[in-house]
């Protein structure tokens, strides 16, 4: 997903609303956080209230590099996708045995 996310970030119960620079809240399942090769990344997984969005839904989980300026933390897209690529196989590896990921 290459939409940056703005600051506000709201958690509960392990469900994340993002808000896109279009303004658009997104939820999420957060399905993991790890630090892998120094940085701190966060896997998500879509949450939808219709079914319908459920069965469209890609099911790729989308990743994000956690960061931290003056003391608050945000979520911002990885825009290399050599990155992206390493920490993605690095969850489906840790999550492998709860998610049916296709190759």
């Amino acid at each position: 997903m290459s939409d940056e996310f703005e600051n506000d970030i709201e958690i509960s119960n392990d469900i994340l609303t993002l808000v896109d620079e279009d303004g658009q809240e997104h939820q999420f399942e957060v399905a993991d956080t790890a630090e892998f090769e120094g940085c701190d990344y966060m896997a998500l997984v879509p949450v939808y209230d219709d079914a319908q969005e459920l069965l469209d839904d890609s099911g790729e989980l989308v990743i994000l590099r956690v960061m931290e300026e003056d003391g608050e933390e945000y979520l911002e897209a990885i825009e290399d996708e050599a990155e992206f690529n390493k920490v993605g196989d690095f969850f489906v590896a840790r999550l492998e045995d709860i998610y049916d990921f296709e190759e």
